[in-house]
């Protein structure tokens, strides 16, 4: 898995994919220290395209919501969908 120089991810469900891919790879316990040290660095290189995809994602419903984000409160929502109580 140890690339030099990977490329970009095209997307963020790939860049995601990649990233779990490197973090089983690396809890194997199977790579050597320098492919270990090359996974970590794909890895954080992954992880800083992902959160800039989702804060841009958050930017876009910003800008949708008329520069309001509304607060979805997920655990209101499940109570309500599973009130067997």
């Amino acid at each position: 898995m140890a690339k030099s120089r990977a490329a970009a991810p095209k997307d963020y469900e790939s860049a995601l994919a990649e990233l779990e891919a490197i973090v089983a790879e690396m809890e194997s316990g199977h790579l050597p220290l320098d492919a270990s040290l090359a996974a970590y660095k794909r890895g954080a290189e992954l992880l800083q395209f992902c959160r800039q995809q989702l804060t841009d994602a958050e930017q876009q419903v910003k800008i949708m919501e008329n520069g309001t984000l509304l607060n979805f409160k997920a655990e209101q929502a499940f109570k309500t969908e599973n009130t067997d109580d």
